[in-house]
């Protein structure tokens, strides 16, 4: 049963570079819904309408790792890491995702009901940004009573911490004033300058929201 499954899924992938909207159309029940990465909701018609093969200069493969099956009647749950390679003229490209599914049993044969992936942050190649200060950046930002974001300089390089007894999480630059955090979902911040050019606010960019916080003196 384990290995129906799994094939199940691996062929839905499998299916996406080719566009075979067919094999979509078998593996899904009718009123499956799919999610997926970002969050958008699709019913199994709009899917399989909205299958096409990839464009010329792009080439990818999806493949099931580590999958868990389990059994609850004629309903069977997986969940399993999504590792894609693609290549964009080219550029090599690697994405994981969390990837979760329910089948249930219709007329003998398993059915997709539900398919939900996740992008899963990982370590982004590290970029180097010309004319960069990072003296600028250290100090204390504060959101809230006895709560704030304390960058540090040491070694050449950024960190902050949460709180003292933490470990630190390493920054990462992306642009003068920009970097990405080192931690589990690799959120954004954004230090803002005064008139004078001066640091006087951190801005975490997380979850598509901005928590201010205001440099101490």
């Amino acid at each position: 049963m384990q290995a129906e499954v799994v094939a199940i899924l691996q062929a839905v992938f499998d299916a996406l570079a080719d566009g075979k909207a067919e094999v979509w159309e078998r593996s899904f029940a009718d009123d499956a819904v799919i999610i997926d990465e970002f969050g958008r909701m699709q019913s199994k018609a709009e899917a399989v309408k909205d299958m096409r093969p990839l464009p010329a200069g792009f080439s990818g493969k999806i493949e099931v790792r580590t999958p868990r099956v389990r059994l609850y009647g004629d309903t069977a749950t997986i969940d399993c890491e999504l590792y894609e390679r693609e290549t964009v003229f080219g550029q090599e490209l690697t994405v994981r995702y969390v990837n979760s599914a329910a089948l249930v049993k219709q007329t003998g044969a398993w059915k997709i009901a539900l398919l939900h992936a996740v992008t899963l942050p990982t370590p982004p190649p590290s970029l180097t940004v010309r004319g960069l200060r990072l003296e600028d950046y250290p100090g204390t930002y504060r959101y809230g009573p006895e709560r704030a974001f304390t960058v540090t300089l040491a070694d050449g390089k950024l960190a902050y911490r949460t709180r003292p007894e933490r470990a630190p999480i390493a920054l990462q630059p992306v642009a003068r004033d920009v970097f990405m955090d080192g931690g589990d979902e690799k959120n954004l911040l954004l230090f803002r300058r005064d008139a004078a050019g001066r640091v006087d606010e951190l801005i975490e960019r997380r979850k598509f929201n901005d928590l201010h916080m205001k440099r101490g003196q």
